[in-house]
């Protein structure tokens, strides 16, 4: 059965009662609150309808209705208007990020940003390694024997390694070292940089050839085992301030989640650029978060995505601000990237 405008108009007011209020949401307090255009009893059939179609229902012996998940993911694809910032909003999210130092700089202040905006769960993944690309190696001699290997990434991630060499290593070696590796690698996507690796031990003169693979070994180690990605987490104190039906009345699921890295990577990894997702409830894979909500968008310089950022609450959230939040801290984030 599909639903007339009426009907959508009074799904659409219970959700944003539900979600302001945290109460379930009466026939004659949606007449009073809404400018709907007819009486209590219409309303009352509407939500009769609704109802049996599964969008919403009645928690224990309430006399008022909350929505279902089916009803939030009607609501976030047919009825959400995205509200736009304010100004002042964007204010505040520009004089947050002002004076950024560095990657971790970044990251902890999104984080942050995007826990007190919402007032959800925030996470922030680093950008992924193997999205990322070499902008620069530096070999930085520590003794005649030991370097420290430097690689920056063009967004920002810094990996530092030891090499031990084989034997004394003169500061005019070490400059054709670096010469050379920055030649074949700068630019280079780090998931294509194993090959290359290998190329420059082949191509190199045979007196240089054991230093070189040396510093491949390591390098390679740098590149290809260096798989961990790394996230920060915010604002888990906001999980209390729902209502007595959020998360179905116990937190202890969701805590669990919070503290597992592959759960948090699988709600905010994989997302194609200029994408926002909202998984509701059960959409979730994750068990533990079938009672909550999550929005997440990926970020980077231009087109290119390099890591994801999101909030997880409750399905009763503010869908239509926490999407405009999310796809603005996003957004925002890509461009410092891109400008630095």
């Amino acid at each position: 059965m599909s639903l007339d405008d009426r009907k959508l108009e009074v799904l659409r007011a219970i959700v944003e009662d539900y979600v302001e209020t945290r109460e379930p949401v009466g026939s004659k307090a949606l007449v009073e609150r809404h400018q709907l255009g007819v009486s209590s009893a219409t309303v009352r059939n509407d939500m009769a309808v609704l109802e049996e179609e599964g969008y919403i229902r009645q928690p224990h012996t309430s006399a008022g209705r909350v929505p279902t998940d089916a009803g939030y993911r009607l609501f976030v694809d047919r009825l959400t208007r995205i509200k736009p910032l304010s100004p002042a909003e964007r204010r505040a999210i520009e004089r947050f990020m002002i004076g950024v130092v560095d990657l971790d700089d970044v990251v902890h202040r999104t984080v942050r940003l995007l826990a007190q905006l919402t007032r959800q769960v925030a996470v922030v993944q680093y950008p992924s390694l193997s999205r990322s690309a070499v902008r620069h190696l530096e070999l930085v001699p520590i003794s005649t024997t030991r370097l420290m290997l430097v690689m920056i990434t063009d967004t920002g991630r810094v990996e530092q390694r030891l090499v031990e060499m084989p034997g004394p290593l003169p500061a005019d070696d070490v400059w054709e070292l670096r010469r050379r590796v920055n030649e074949k690698l700068a630019g280079q996507r780090l998931a294509d940089a194993p090959p290359l690796v290998q190329n420059l031990v082949d191509e190199c003169a045979p007196e240089r050839r054991g230093d070189m693979a040396c510093l491949a070994s390591v390098l390679l180690e740098t590149l290809v085992e260096r798989s961990e990605e790394r996230l920060a987490l915010a604002g888990t104190a906001n999980l209390t301030r729902g209502g007595v039906l959020d998360f179905q009345g116990t937190l202890r699921p969701v805590l669990e989640a919070l503290e597992e890295e592959v759960i948090l990577l699988k709600l905010i990894g994989d997302l194609e650029p200029s994408t926002t997702r909202v998984r509701i409830g059960d959409e979730n894979e994750i068990d533990n978060l079938r009672s909550a909500s999550v929005v997440s968008s990926g970020y980077g310089p231009g087109a290119t995505i390099v890591g994801g950022l999101g909030v997880l609450g409750p399905t009763r959230m503010d869908y239509p601000g926490t999407i405009a939040t999310v796809r603005a801290v996003a957004r925002y984030v890509g461009d410092l990237l891109a400008q630095n």
